[in-house]
């Protein structure tokens, strides 16, 4: 499953679309011309921005730059999810923003999209807030809304860089693997025993050369990748009321001593912390 190229269509006299889809099953890799704000609600999840593969927890406000490879944020989870979508047409940048002095910190947030930006805290909450509130408004306020988000995010201080160079779809045109088949031979063996010879004949690559690929493509080893994965897969558990041990092997871990170890390590927190805190907010309605 090579990276797709998604034709986006707007309605006539609309500058940018704001919808909520739903992809859950399907492995959807790709890029496109438009520049992209997305927010995802779900127990926990895993996004794929550019080289950066990293986890998130309840929710996710990101705004992802033209042409960057992205993977849908509701790929293989299983828990409830919800997903709010604004795509601004190609020429936004360069029509709307660039000729207008005032929006000189727009301009520059929009430029720096490249990289994949995660909004966090009280920025997050707000723009969430805007945008379920330009839903239903006609499109002139629409715009509006959407300018006064811009605005708020490119003064927020509550971000986060997801990569630190250019993964403009350049960068990926002459990867003639199919990063889908990675995804899916882990989503179908993280619990048991992947094995790195078996995936790398799978594409077609000796090990040492699936290795040397596979660092490239995401900064991470094949068993740092396993591993972050059965994490990300450990937190859909543990909020579903199993025990710690439980969890532990069901992902694939044979030891909870380094179960606790690797988890303290991706998140901070224990497993059993980690538990503690997120079904108390579930608890309180998020």
């Amino acid at each position: 499953m090579k990276i797709q190229k998604e034709v986006i269509e707007f309605e006539k006299g609309k500058s940018f679309k704001l919808f909520s889809p739903s992809l859950k099953n399907c492995f959807f890799w790709h890029h496109h011309p438009e520049i992209e704000l997305v927010y995802v609600e779900a127990v926990n999840g895993i996004r794929h921005v550019g080289r950066d593969i990293s986890g998130f927890t309840e929710s996710d406000l990101l705004l992802i730059g033209s042409n960057v490879p992205h993977l849908n944020f509701d790929y293989g989870i299983q828990t409830e999810c919800r997903q709010m979508v604004l795509q601004m047409r190609e020429n936004f940048l360069q029509d709307i923003i660039l000729p207008v002095p005032e929006f000189e910190n727009i301009k520059k947030l929009l430029e720096r999209s490249y990289l994949g930006l995660s909004f966090s805290g009280e920025t997050k909450k707000l723009v969430v807030r805007k945008m379920n509130e330009i839903m239903d408004k006609n499109s002139f306020d629409a715009l509006m809304g959407l300018i006064e988000i811009l605005q708020t995010l490119a003064a927020s201080e509550e971000v986060k860089e997801l990569n630190k160079e250019d993964t403009r779809i350049k960068w990926f045109l002459n990867d003639k693997i199919r990063m889908g088949t990675i995804y899916d031979y882990i989503h179908e063996n993280y619990d048991k025993k992947p094995n790195v010879n078996e995936i790398a004949k799978m594409v077609s690559l000796s090990t040492p050369a699936f290795c040397r690929y596979f660092k490239k493509q995401t900064n991470m080893t094949f068993t740092e990748f396993v591993n972050n994965y059965r994490i990300n897969q450990a937190k859909i558990f543990l909020l579903k009321d199993y025990s710690v041990t439980e969890v532990c092997f069901q992902v694939g871990f044979e030891s909870l001593s380094y179960f606790n170890k690797l988890f303290r390590q991706h998140t901070g927190e224990t497993p059993s912390e980690f538990r503690k805190k997120h079904l108390k907010n579930i608890e309180m309605g998020g």
